[in-house]
């Protein structure tokens, strides 16, 4: 996937070109807000880059038919790719924003290994023996640092479709906009069945984690990220409706991947606890299934166990193996595998280049096959 390498290489240089340019703006506010670039920078450095990826081939899928170049690898910059480079800018701005602040609101300690953002601010506080509470302090520097963030995506997006035609610049910006409105409301979603699970009938367990799935991650991992890259790319309504097709099924699977990983995923590929959505009290799909297929004293155990931060690692283990012996986990399996069949099936007549659609499969394998 050298294309793909390519494309990430660009990527990278393009947001470390929007934070070079933003340095000189925040020491003429005051010379303590370095630091926010300095955790810009390490939270946009790296990463699989999946949201980048999904934007650039989304685009490339319909505007090499039209320029009847299936590959920029031997071209110096084709025509729009500098505008497709950043829109994915914009997009790993606001993913970035969305992780700062999903942590905020799950008390993660670690992200990529390494602390989370409101726990660096936490620590500043302590290290610095400032007067009030570190804790909220690292809360409250971290929440705006992610609105911050935020802002730069709304910046970096009306520069991505600054140069091009009005019409296919208003339709890029619909799907940006539809995008965060989604995130925001999936995230909401989450955290309210979190704490009000027990006021709704069992029969609706699955169906709202399922919700939760499609408006939190499924949309905005992949679906949206195509849409954004192929209306640049002068998508016709048929090329829109083929990628949808792909890219909705495809996100769900991608997510459902990650609940796996929240649960049974290594620490040291993950940069997460071992188990940590059960110590957050994830409302997740596997849940969902464990529960309908562990005995009711069993399901009632993992229910008063769910969302204790105060488990040991031999909790963590005895709740693994409970929800790996339900049968849920090979039951999440086949979902995914289901989801995968639905996306590959959607490009088989699909009006694409070639070459899009070899890599959009390949995409497909590594997002849901992948172990953090």
């Amino acid at each position: 996937m050298a294309e793909s390498t390519r494309l990430v290489d660009l990527v990278q240089d393009a947001l470390d070109a929007f934070l070079d340019e933003r340095e000189p703006q925040l020491a003429g506010v005051a010379a303590e807000l370095t630091g926010f670039l300095d955790y810009a920078r390490d939270l946009l450095r790296g990463g699989k880059r999946f949201r980048a990826l999904f934007c650039y081939w989304g685009w490339q899928s319909v505007s090499g038919l039209q320029t009847g170049v299936d590959t920029f690898l031997d071209e110096s910059e084709p025509r729009g790719l500098d505008g497709v480079v950043r829109a994915a800018r914009a997009l790993e701005l606001f993913h970035a924003a969305a992780l700062v602040h999903d942590d905020i609101i799950d008390s993660s300690d670690t992200r990529r290994g390494g602390p989370a953002v409101h726990r660096r601010f936490e620590e500043q506080h302590r290290a610095g023996g400032w007067t009030g509470d570190p804790e909220n302090f690292g809360r409250s520097a971290a929440m705006l640092f992610g609105d911050l963030l935020l802002a730069w995506s709304e910046e970096a997006f009306d520069d991505a479709v600054g140069d091009i035609p009005r019409d296919a610049a208003k339709a890029a910006r619909a799907e940006f906009n539809q995008m965060r409105t989604e995130v925001m409301l999936g995230q909401y979603l989450d955290i309210l069945d979190e704490q009000s699970w027990r006021n709704h009938p069992e029969s609706e367990m699955l169906s709202r984690a399922h919700r939760v799935i499609v408006y939190k991650s499924a949309k905005y991992s992949v679906e949206a990220p195509l849409l954004i890259g192929a209306v640049l790319g002068g998508a016709t309504a048929a090329q829109l409706a083929s990628l949808s097709a792909f890219g909705l099924p495809l996100g769900i699977a991608y997510q459902l991947r990650d609940d796996l990983l929240g649960v049974f995923g290594d620490p040291r590929v993950t940069g997460k606890p071992a188990g940590d959505d059960l110590l957050e009290g994830k409302r997740t799909v596997l849940i969902a299934l464990a529960r309908t297929k562990l005995p009711p004293h069993a399901a009632r155990f993992l229910d008063e166990l769910l969302g204790d931060r105060s488990l040991g690692p031999d909790q963590v283990r005895m709740l693994q193996t409970a929800i790996k012996d339900s049968g849920a986990v090979d039951h999440v399996e086949r979902i995914i595998q289901h989801n995968v069949s639905l996306a590959t099936a959607a490009l088989n007549d699909a009006s694409l280049t070639a070459s899009s659609r070899e890599q959009l499969l390949e995409l497909a394998s590594e997002a849901t096959r992948r172990t953090s």
